[in-house]
């Protein structure tokens, strides 16, 4: 999984305004690569701000990506929002063709707007938890960083949607760990990678981001868009087109397994 470096000062700009936030949450907490197996790793430490979520099933840490609609299944997965620009318009068009798809949030924008946490559960997604502030250096890092990432992102987006638990974890930019594969399986947040990277976020116009689709969804099922970090007109434009096109195909959008 390629690591999204570039365009990336927007989310400088958000930490940098919710440093207070941070902090207070912070205070409230105890405290690449991927790997296809993890051995002998101690139990994960639960921050406190999510120690008191009962009745979390655990999940396997292995990262998904394949469909639960099948071999023809299609995963719709969407980063880095909410974002009050972008979000309503996709999803205006997922509404529209009738296609579910999977909501990666970081918990700062999940706390800055709530609501449209609120209107992707009322829609019948699936929310994921994309850590607090996107350090896609965070598997460089400690595994005190990389729990409150997680565990604190995890409390301000089911905050946010009025209760509702993220049911997958995606490091940002593939930043995995062993240790945070792990600690979101404990918290039963499945790693979720991606197989189709349509590098909109580097905004390569509307046609190189449906011909990317094209060329490489037979390497796997789960696409990755985005709904925040800049102008994502040519997103929306490119779902619009995407969207019927692999209906056309036969091909039916899921959720990643989990």
């Amino acid at each position: 999984m390629a690591r999204h470096g570039g365009g990336r000062g927007w989310y400088g700009k958000v930490v940098g305004a919710a440093l207070g936030v941070t902090l207070l949450a912070g205070a409230a907490s105890m405290w690449t690569a991927q790997a296809d197996s993890v051995g002998g790793d101690p139990a994960p430490r639960v921050s406190a701000s999510t120690a008191s979520g009962k009745g979390v099933e655990p999940v396997g840490s292995g990262i998904a990506h394949a469909s639960d609609a099948g071999p023809r299944g299609v995963n719709i997965t969407v980063d880095d929002g909410p974002d009050p620009a972008w979000t309503p318009q996709v999803l205006d068009l997922l509404d529209a063709y009738g296609v579910k798809a999977t909501f990666c949030m970081t918990g700062l924008q999940a706390q800055a707007h709530p609501e449209l946490v609120k209107d992707v559960v009322a829609a019948g997604h699936r929310l994921c938890d994309h850590s607090v502030s996107h350090d896609t250096a965070m598997d460089r890092k400690s595994e005190a960083y990389q729990s409150k990432e997680i565990l604190d992102a995890e409390r301000m987006i089911t905050e946010a949607s009025g209760g509702v638990r993220p049911m997958y974890y995606r490091a940002p930019g593939g930043a995995f760990t062993p240790y945070s594969r792990k600690l979101a399986a404990s918290r039963g947040m499945r790693p979720l990678g991606w197989n189709v990277d349509t590098k909109d976020f580097e905004r390569p116009g509307t046609d190189a981001i449906v011909t990317t689709v094209q060329r490489e969804l037979p390497n796997g099922p789960t696409i990755l868009f985005h709904d925040a970090g800049g102008d994502r007109t040519q997103t929306v434009e490119a779902l619009r087109r995407v969207l019927p096109r692999l209906q056309e195909q036969g091909y039916a959008f899921g959720f990643p397994v989990r």
